[in-house]
């Protein structure tokens, strides 16, 4: 027999670890990585998701607005699901309401 047969010969079988405190070893840090993943990245994305669905409600006409694709406008009309932005003197395009970005200014409310 070779060294490696009688050191294998002589090896204890290892005993399966287990039990709860092994397993909150191991999903511990798993847990809290995801833990720091939601408070860094979307919990804030969710916070700015809203904020921007609270300013497409608030948007009526007469308010000047930035789209998503850089054009600037104001807003003529307002539609069940788009808005009718004025981009010119005579020109006037429909965007859809998720595609307004930016409010650059709104009208008074008085």
């Amino acid at each position: 027999m070779t060294k490696l047969h009688v050191l294998l010969a002589q090896a204890q079988p290892v005993a399966p670890a287990g039990g709860p405190a092994d397993l909150l070893r191991t999903m511990g840090p798993l847990a809290l990585m995801f833990g720091a993943m939601y408070f860094l990245l979307i919990a804030p994305q969710r916070k700015k998701q809203k904020a921007h669905e609270k300013m497409l409600t608030e948007l009526k006409a007469g308010d000047e607005v930035v789209t998503a694709g850089g054009i600037y406008g104001t807003i003529t009309s307002v539609k069940d699901d788009r808005f009718v932005v004025r981009i010119g003197d005579n020109n006037k395009v429909e965007v859809g309401k998720g595609f307004i970005s930016t409010v650059i200014k709104k009208t008074d409310a008085a």
